[in-house]
């Protein structure tokens, strides 16, 4: 065998014997799994199915998520991923693991993994995180703040000395960051996103309407005629829930000005986390961010008229990336690249910063 030969077959054994490397999108409403060289592979609802009386859970993502709302007493579909954070440990774990098995195949190998967590997680919430997904079947984990995958994702240059602000909008939590030099300088993350905006619909219908309705018709709601600024022209949408007072059936029709009205709370406190990162900004920062706007990621801001009503608020123009949904997880691939590229240093400490490394 010749030199050339033995050097590529000792590449090729190391690449075997690390397995995969994969970036985890670990959201409160959605995961999202990408893979080295493939790109997203996985892309389900962060739901599961347990029998309450076996403890036995039954299904999983897209399945499980069917299942919210209609089951009988014995079987519960529970969402273990709240705020952005874990609220029921062993559900997370058994998710975790049934995904990495998804995408790892048969492989005996254990992947490493990118995965993403709120810009304000604490100790705790972090170690619980890396505890779920070594018990799930990953190999070495390194954690990636939200917003600097999200501007990762984007395609975003965070290494120039120049500042940018992005604004993830997910299913937990809103991340606001500004980011400059390959890392970040300000960030805040409250618990204001798509999950709060289905909360409010519900609680505007029942008081506007008294009417009950699920988290399952108020998604859909938000989905279909949703917005946050008003529409060119108002949507309506015909909705069935149960009375209040009689406890029967009921339709009514609700339209697009209603549900903007029922956002206005969630849209005052995304903008608030804004202005309050922007007053504690740098001049200098704030100079680029004025002169290059700020960018919009994440499956919340989807919602109608989010990037307009930030920008009238702000006085900053807003860019909504073409691909909002998928920025945080396209950004653990790139993440997942640098790492690679770092043979002599390891990312392991989970206090370390993961983009102040190169």
């Amino acid at each position: 065998m010749s030199g050339t030969e033995s050097i590529q077959a000792e590449s090729g054994s190391r690449q075997a014997m690390l397995g995969k490397s994969i970036g985890i999108d670990l959201g409160t409403s959605t995961v999202l799994i990408y893979v080295r060289g493939k790109g997203i592979v996985l892309r389900e609802p962060s739901v599961v199915a347990m029998d309450k009386t076996t403890g036995k859970y039954l299904k999983v993502g897209y399945e499980a998520q069917e299942m919210l709302g209609r089951t009988p007493k014995n079987i519960v579909a529970i969402r273990p991923m709240k705020d952005g954070v874990i609220s029921d440990f062993d559900t997370t774990e058994y998710m975790l693991r049934y995904f990495i098995r998804k995408v790892n195949g048969h492989s005996i190998f254990h992947p490493d993994a990118v995965i993403c967590v709120p810009s304000k997680i604490n100790e705790v919430e972090e170690r619980a995180v890396r505890l779920a997904a070594a018990n799930a079947g990953a190999g070495s984990i390194d954690l990636i703040e939200e917003p600097m995958a999200a501007a990762l994702g984007a395609g975003i240059d965070i290494s120039r000395p120049r500042g940018v602000m992005v604004v993830d909008i997910g299913g937990g939590t809103t991340d606001v960051a500004v980011i400059s030099l390959n890392d970040i300088v300000l960030s805040d993350s409250i618990k204001c996103a798509g999950d709060k905006f289905d909360e409010a619909i519900i609680r505007y219908v029942r008081k506007a309407y008294g009417i009950v309705i699920g988290k399952r018709t108020a998604e859909d709601i938000k989905i279909r005629i949703g917005c946050l600024s008003p529409r060119p022209s108002p949507l309506t949408m015909t909705v069935r829930g149960r009375s209040v007072s009689t406890g029967l059936p009921r339709e009514f029709i609700i339209s697009s000005e209603n549900v903007m009205s029922a956002l206005s709370d969630c849209a005052s406190a995304i903008t608030e986390a804004v202005h309050d990162i922007l007053s504690h900004t740098p001049p200098e920062l704030i100079s680029d961010i004025s002169a290059d706007g700020i960018t919009l990621t994440g499956g919340g801001s989807l919602l109608y008229g989010t990037d307009k009503m930030l920008a009238s608020r702000v006085g900053i123009q807003v860019h909504r990336d073409e691909d909002a949904a998928s920025c945080v997880a396209k950004g653990t691939g790139t993440a997942i690249d640098h790492i690679e590229n770092m043979s002599d240093i390891k990312v392991n400490s989970p206090k370390k910063k993961l983009w102040t490394q190169y």
